[in-house]
């Protein structure tokens, strides 16, 4: 199963997401872009969250300096990001793959997060509660279906809010994988925590 991880926008939870569900299912991880924070990026930051020894973590594709929208990123590192150098890793294993950003970030002048996600991923949206985050949910729902790439279900990040999450779950029909709750802080613990929780869901996308 491969499972390619958006968010609704930035620091919604995408990477601590994405840490739960590849501990859950001891799968693979791979974040294609990291744009900016390589000293400590969304992947060394996987490392440090996981404790199972299964899963590999394989080399982003670009290795970005800004921390900006990957197409400026890429600009100012003097290169042009190219969809045909995305080696997506070879594994027996589950993969996890990890976006940038929302699905309409670009990647260069053309080409968006959305473009990166193939049609026998399984996306799961991370979506995290402010005032205007069903919109946002929605639309990104909406633009993935478009695509008719199959959203597998939402993860939510935050405290709980009733109000919000039953609309979405009942405007999108998808399932609600599990919640990520405000915690002081994430170690191996804790996201061994959520793994337990999220596992059966995650397994029967």
């Amino acid at each position: 199963m491969k499972i390619f991880i958006t968010g609704i926008g930035t620091d919604v939870g995408k990477t601590i997401a994405s840490a739960i569900t590849t501990e859950a299912l001891q799968a693979d991880y791979w974040k294609p872009v990291q744009a900016g924070d390589l000293d400590n990026s969304d992947t060394h930051k996987i490392r440090k969250y996981i404790s199972n020894t299964k899963s590999i973590l394989h080399e982003n594709s670009y290795q970005l300096h800004t921390p900006a929208s990957p197409h400026l990123a890429a600009a100012l590192d003097g290169i042009t990001i190219d969809l045909k150098k995305f080696g997506e890793p070879k594994t027996t294993n589950h993969l996890v793959i990890e976006g940038a950003g929302g699905i309409y970030v670009p990647l260069n002048d053309k080409d968006l997060v959305i473009d990166l996600i193939q049609k026998d991923y399984e996306v799961i949206v991370v979506s995290r509660h402010y005032l205007g985050s069903i919109n946002h949910t929605l639309l990104t729902v909406e633009a993935l279906q478009n695509r008719k790439l199959k959203v597998a279900g939402i993860i939510f990040s935050g405290d709980e809010n009733k109000a919000t999450e039953e609309i979405i779950l009942k405007k999108t029909g998808l399932k609600m994988i599990g919640r990520i709750e405000n915690e002081p802080y994430f170690d191996q613990n804790v996201i061994q925590y959520y793994a337990d929780k999220f596992r059966e869901n995650l397994l029967s996308l």
